[in-house]
């Protein structure tokens, strides 16, 4: 007898906490081996498809291609066992076939399938979990609309809901309106911070809301849900204390907001967007540099320091190499070889300040990022261990990383873990920038494009290849003289390269 699984949205490690569905690599009716990749999902951090633990007729998604979906959150549901293939739709693939009812799990002296092993950060596969077949509470269904991505009349974890719809269906939700637990003292059930920080600042009360994730978690679409059940029944401005005893909740001073949450046509003061204006999210990786952006300048009182270079030698340097046999260098390998040099004799620009014990936590290593521009936005890729590296371990790093980040490959790890950037803005065409400290490291160096000026060379004036540096550092890790000797050390170096003898 066939058992139906539930696939849930696995923990993709580094404190993420939701992904967006970008590309579905499976229909509802087909059959999947263990550990076969089924979704492009990305994170704040990185594109990574997500692999299937079970093996069987997939029988139902959920989630449209650019849906948000927490962790926790179902994925799809796979019919595993003898007679799975009698789980495939009779007819028209967008049915669920009649097969799947999200979130049952098998009982515990039922047939489970095999696993393989862990496949991403805290999931495992040995095989199927035993749990318990959960009794849901009278009102709420389990019905999911399978191969469109839809649960009941809302998207799962999209905070979408189709035309028309009454809300039936929808686990936590009866007859169009939010369901409501009496208000409790004990902890509410939540567990991302981006529910809480959603409630908190539309004015909800999670307590008078019951989940619709498993033992009644409260996700993201159930806040979302009842923004826009809000702004539905009258966009009234404010709600009578307490719960309703019919069950449903009188909305509070939430309406005008939960307008801009459902529709998007309002701006944060309530403002009629004019026609022709275009919205688009923060979120995903332009929502992670965003807010780290943000963070950097609320928390690091930074400062910005800059000089012109004469960088002429330091090409004359860099062609001489390349001349030779063996590998090419690169530009950006020596820059960062001289970054590594100066941060040795100043290692109080390789540093971060935890603000929680006022310490300065001064690092033994370099792990070197550096910025880089792709299609889906600007990533920092580190370079693990950079002060041990020399020109042309760098320059083979870089490379790599630089291709993983333009086809969206890189992983988490890949991505944390800096103590210092260096930023080569020149390859935009332009001289120079006051760069913002990549929190929490505690300066980065910028670098502006390398062309001919005029420049005092010997006691002449004559046609040298110049460059602009900059350091951008925390205040509170060292002063103006320790920034200034660090960026004038740089700049020596890239004047005269020989410099670089001593330390290697």
């Amino acid at each position: 007898m066939a058992q139906v699984l539930e696939f849930k949205l696995p923990d993709l490690g580094e404190g993420l906490t939701e992904a967006e569905i970008v590309r579905w690599l499976v229909q509802v009716g087909d059959v999947v081996a263990v550990d076969q990749p089924v979704v492009e999902v990305e994170t704040a951090k990185a594109m990574v498809e997500v692999p299937c633990p079970y093996g069987g007729v997939v029988t139902a998604r959920f989630g449209e291609e650019g849906a948000e979906l927490p962790v926790g959150a179902p994925l799809l549901t796979v019919a595993v066992g003898e007679g799975a293939e009698g789980h495939r739709p009779a007819a028209d693939p967008g049915t669920d076939g009649g097969a799947a009812r999200a979130g049952e799990q098998p009982g515990a002296g039922e047939r489970r399938s095999e696993g393989s092993g862990n496949v991403l950060v805290g999931y495992g596969t040995s095989e199927a979990p035993a749990r318990r077949r959960r009794v849901r509470p009278q009102g709420r269904a389990s019905g999911a609309t399978a191969g469109s991505g839809t649960a009941g009349a809302g998207t799962a974890g999209s905070g979408t809901a189709g035309a028309g719809s009454s809300g039936a269906g929808v686990p936590g939700r009866a007859n169009g309106r939010v369901r409501v637990a009496e208000p409790v003292d004990g902890p509410v059930p939540v567990i991302s911070p981006l529910v809480r920080r959603l409630a908190r600042e539309n004015d909800l009360d999670l307590r008078e809301l019951t989940g619709s994730g498993p033992d009644g978690l409260i996700l993201r679409a159930d806040v979302e849900y009842a923004l826009r059940a809000a702004a539905a029944q009258g966009g009234r401005a404010a709600r009578e204390a307490g719960p309703h005893p019919d069950g449903t909740v009188r909305e509070q001073a939430l309406a005008a907001t939960a307008g801009a949450t459902a529709t998007g046509a309002t701006g944060s003061a309530g403002a009629a967007v004019p026609p022709g204006d275009v919205r688009i999210p923060l979120k995903g990786v332009r929502g992670a540099v965003a807010d780290k952006l943000a963070r950097s300048r609320r928390e690091i009182p930074d400062a910005t320091c800059w000089v012109d270079a004469d960088a002429t030698e330091l090409m004359r340097a860099r062609a001489a190499m390349n001349a030779a046999s063996g590998p090419k260098i690169s530009l950006v390998a020596l820059l960062a070889r001289i970054c590594t040099a100066a941060l040795a004799r100043f290692p109080e620009l390789n540093s971060t300040v935890d603000t929680q014990a006022r310490e300065i936590v001064r690092f033994d290593h370099v792990h070197l990022g550096f910025a880089a521009q792709t299609d889906r936005g600007l990533v920092v890729p580190v370079v693990r261990d950079a002060h041990a590296r020399d020109a042309e371990a760098l320059t083979s790093e870089f490379a790599r990383l630089t291709e993983a980040a333009r086809a969206g490959r890189l992983t988490p790890g890949e991505l944390t873990g800096g103590t210092f950037t260096l930023n080569n803005y020149g390859v935009f065409g332009v001289d120079g920038s006051t760069p913002i400290v990549n929190h929490p490291e505690a300066a980065m160096l910028g670098v502006g494009r390398i062309v001919p000026k005029p420049w005092v060379h010997e006691g002449e004036l004559a046609v040298r290849q110049v460059v602009q540096l900059s350091l951008t550092f925390d205040h509170r890790v060292c002063d103006g003289g320790t920034a200034g000797g660090f960026l004038r050390y740089v700049a020596d170096c890239v004047e005269q390269p020989a410099v670089l003898l001593r330390t290697l």
